[in-house]
């Protein structure tokens, strides 16, 4: 049964519209963890559109599980994430201009490079975790770099219809097969939701599932932690 890992990014939009003190991401990530979350993920942006510095050092010292840092491969980023030594750090790609991210992180074309960014991470303790495409040069370009662990990118299986959905399971289902043969955990992300993470969740050495967007929304209506043990009683059937 794989882990659940709660996004609270979107907690820390909604204090940004305001750019006051409320609600508090911090507050968000205890209460996750006693609705049963295994994992906290924050995505420190370049840009700190919601995330902030202040908002990592507080969850590092307070989070009673791992804490999963998303960044960018740049160096101010790196130097924070030495710093506060979260238990993992997923690389993912950035444009100022996404609302969201908007696919996986190009490996094959930069690994040489990735695998310098993330020595020092590593020398530090600090597990390290590719965001891609389900796309098995990928994968193996991932296990080249170094990295400890792949996150495949689920959004085009969440967004797909019909049969679609059927295709984009199948090239989840084959790159999972490459990360595992290569040596590397297994985890998924991105645009799960109540509705499709069962099948996501089912996949053969699944090992955390990184869900925020449709956690927070549902806790609009039943609050954080119902919402919380409500997606972990989907991943664990």
């Amino acid at each position: 049964m794989p882990l659940l890992g709660v996004n609270i990014d979107h907690v820390a939009t909604l204090r940004q519209a305001r750019r006051g003190v409320d609600p508090d991401p911090v507050w968000a990530a205890v209460e996750a963890q006693l609705g049963g979350a295994d994992i906290i993920t924050a995505h420190l942006r370049e840009d700190r559109r919601h995330i902030n510095d202040d908002d990592i050092r507080r969850l590092r010292s307070v989070l009673q599980v791992p804490l999963n840092i998303e960044m960018a491969a740049v160096p101010d980023i790196r130097k924070i994430a030495i710093q506060t030594k979260p238990d993992m750090v997923t690389l993912v790609p950035e444009k100022r201009t996404e609302v969201t991210t908007e696919g996986g992180l190009d490996v094959q074309q930069q690994w040489m490079m990735l695998r310098s960014y993330i020595a020092p991470l590593k020398k530090n303790g600090i597990l390290t975790s590719a965001f891609i495409d389900a796309d098995v040069a990928q994968v193996r370009a991932a296990a080249d770099a170094g990295f400890d662990i792949c996150e495949l990118h689920t959004g085009p299986y969440s967004l797909a219809t019909g049969n679609r959905r059927a295709i984009e399971i199948d090239r989840l289902r084959l790159a999972a097969e490459a990360v595992v043969n290569h040596g590397m955990q297994l985890n998924a992300g991105h645009g799960l939701n109540f509705t499709n993470v069962t099948k996501v969740a089912a996949l053969p050495h699944m090992a955390e599932l990184h869900i925020g967007h449709s956690i927070i929304s549902r806790s609009v209506f039943v609050g954080l932690r119902e919402a919380v043990r409500l997606m972990r009683e989907l991943i664990q059937i």
